[in-house]
């Protein structure tokens, strides 16, 4: 192969890993920001279940009222019923107990409603802070690793930077300045396997000539069609004894 195409196809390598590695970098504001929003929904989940719990106990707490006022009517209905003189008015008060004895059983069937309601409230509280933890434990670990690939990102960088330069030094300029423009054009690709007559990126068919040439790979050759660089890979030889169809296939 022609030294100066090997080195545009090993540039080409460099450049892309380079373009991997800095649209990784890149994304990490974005991924902080997912995690952000995970542990926010987890503590929202569980402010969520708090509130609930205490909307509930508040809610017990007025239908508790309500049946000490109840309570305190029937005591007072009570001590009346001692005193009354006439059926009439005795019947009247049995009336008003009969209906403050209603009131408190109706009352007392709601506080063993949020008495059980309060016992799922609570379990959704514990599993809440459960997740919560989870997801901590989570992001922390992820932040963890976006940290250490920060790192290994930024030396990967520096080293592909490295071996560029070495890569552009030996590049005959006129080479690099193909290389560079198409690249620039088409984004960040500059290099193209050429296969069964085809362009393998632009998926152009080349002219017989173009690529019988391209085949021998002795030269810097463009597609006609997107001007990339063109080279040629070998099928890999068949495995020794192998049959001559396995060969083909």
């Amino acid at each position: 192969m022609h030294p100066d195409l090997e080195r545009v196809i090993a540039l080409q390598r460099l450049d892309t890993a380079a373009h991997d590695a800095e649209r990784r970098l890149a994304d990490q504001p974005q991924r902080e920001k997912a995690l952000d929003e995970r542990l926010e929904a987890a503590r929202a989940d569980l402010g969520a279940a708090k509130e609930g719990l205490a909307k509930n106990a508040e809610a017990r707490r007025a239908i508790e009222k309500d049946v000490a006022v109840h309570q305190g009517r029937l005591s007072k209905f009570r001590e009346q019923a001692m005193a009354v003189k006439t059926n009439v008015e005795y019947h009247a008060i049995q009336k008003e107990m009969a209906f403050a004895q209603g009131e408190i059983r109706t009352l007392e069937d709601g506080i063993l409603e949020r008495l059980l309601e309060a016992d799922e409230i609570t379990a959704r509280v514990k599993q809440a802070e459960a997740m919560l933890g989870k997801e901590q434990k989570a992001v922390e670990a992820e932040r963890k690793e976006m940290t250490a690939e920060h790192t290994q990102l930024q030396a990967s960088l520096e080293k592909i930077a490295a071996d560029r330069s070495e890569l552009v030094r030996a590049l005959d300029p006129g080479v690099l300045a193909t290389f560079e423009l198409v690249s620039k054009r088409r984004n960040g690709i500059a290099v193209a396997e050429a296969r069964n007559g085809i362009c393998t990126i632009c998926h152009v068919r080349l002219r017989p000539q173009v690529f019988n040439t391209v085949l021998k790979n002795e030269g810097i050759l463009q597609c006609d069609s997107c001007n990339r660089i063109l080279f040629y890979v070998a099928p890999a030889a068949a495995p020794p004894g192998a049959s001559v169809d396995q060969a083909v296939r």
